[in-house]
């Protein structure tokens, strides 16, 4: 059985990754901080308290454990919190990644896992955007995901390590079993919003733009489950084992929703009515947001299982509903 190392993995993403290693050849050790993330996720997993930005703590762990890869899940992710403190960002998705990738480095760990996302590309310049698509990041979130990109294409042209990247569209659901969903503060996801307001925990939902060039005039994005998110970095995780390396993949169905598409999908699979108030459109949200997956599904053989957008509300109410939520 091989160590595989989750940085971020108490996280949303990260610890339905550490869940999906269950039962394989791998072994999930989790690395996190607890500043976003929750001990209860990390389930049985090998769990260490700690922050890659820690030089002393990745040398003594990497000097003593044979890992055969790294999983790069702790980035901060708020984009309206990038753009009024872009120093966060660029200190803990950039600079404390450099200290994770050095350390690699110093003890020959080569394979380096990173949870991208589509906000390196900007507005978009096609229907369904490939991964050779311009990347132009419209906020510091964005560019401090973008540099990373450009950093591990230097340290695999060094020699360093090899690298595969995961561009999300949008992380939606909840675990299939009910085991662990989104539990952000604040949460600023539509779904879980959305289910908030269903719920009663929140009084209303508010779409920011009505007059977008989309069928209803509200945004469209392509919502991809957690559970297929995983699915995708473990055959990502076998295909670098096998040999493959310097991959960069898209993520997404390539089916777009419209938020009042997600409000209505949500008032079927809930049964209530669920409150809507209007507002003016938000700064840098493109019209339109949707993959083109055609390479991950080519080359890794990714297929979405749960990824259909009532699936994806339905599994999340679930958690919504959880008393382990709260």
């Amino acid at each position: 059985m091989s160590d595989i190392l989750i940085i971020g993995g108490a996280g949303y993403i990260g610890a339905q990754m550490a869940k999906r290693l269950q039962g394989t050849a791998h072994k999930a050790v989790v690395l996190d901080n607890l500043s976003s993330g929750h001990r209860w996720a990390v389930g049985d997993a090998e769990f260490i308290e700690g922050d890659m930005g820690d030089a002393a703590l990745l040398d003594k762990l990497f000097g003593t454990r044979q890992f055969d890869a790294v999983m790069h899940f702790a980035s901060s992710i708020l984009v309206e919190e990038s753009v009024s403190d872009p120093g966060k960002y660029y200190d803990n998705n950039v600079a404390r990644t450099v200290t994770l990738l050095n350390s690699m480095v110093r003890h020959g760990r080569m394979r380096f896992i990173f949870s991208s996302t589509a906000a390196v590309f900007g507005n978009p310049k096609t229907a369904r955007i490939n991964e050779n698509h311009p990347m132009q990041p419209l906020n510091p979130y964005g560019q401090s995901k973008h540099m990373v990109e450009i950093m591990l294409r230097d340290y695999a042209a060094a020699g360093s390590l090899h690298y595969g990247v995961l561009r999300y569209f949008n992380a939606a659901g909840a675990d299939p079993e009910g085991e662990m969903g989104e539990c952000h503060d604040p949460e600023t996801h539509l779904i879980p919003r959305v289910l908030q307001a269903a719920s009663g925990r929140r009084k209303s939902i508010t779409i920011f733009g009505e007059d977008y060039p989309t069928p209803d005039g509200t945004c469209v994005r392509d919502y991809i489950h957690i559970a297929d998110l995983a699915e995708a970095h473990y055959l990502l995780l076998e295909y670098m084992i096998s040999g493959g390396k310097e991959v960069e993949f898209n993520l997404g169905t390539g089916q777009g929703y419209s938020v009042r598409e997600v409000i209505e999908t949500a008032r079927k699979v809930t049964g209530k009515e669920i409150p809507v108030e209007n507002a003016s459109r938000r700064t840098g949200d493109p019209a339109t947001l949707v993959a083109d997956g055609a390479k991950a599904r080519r080359v890794l053989g990714w297929e979405p299982r749960y990824s259909d957008l009532e699936t994806i509300i339905r599994h999340a109410w679930g958690w919504e509903l959880s008393p382990r939520r709260a």
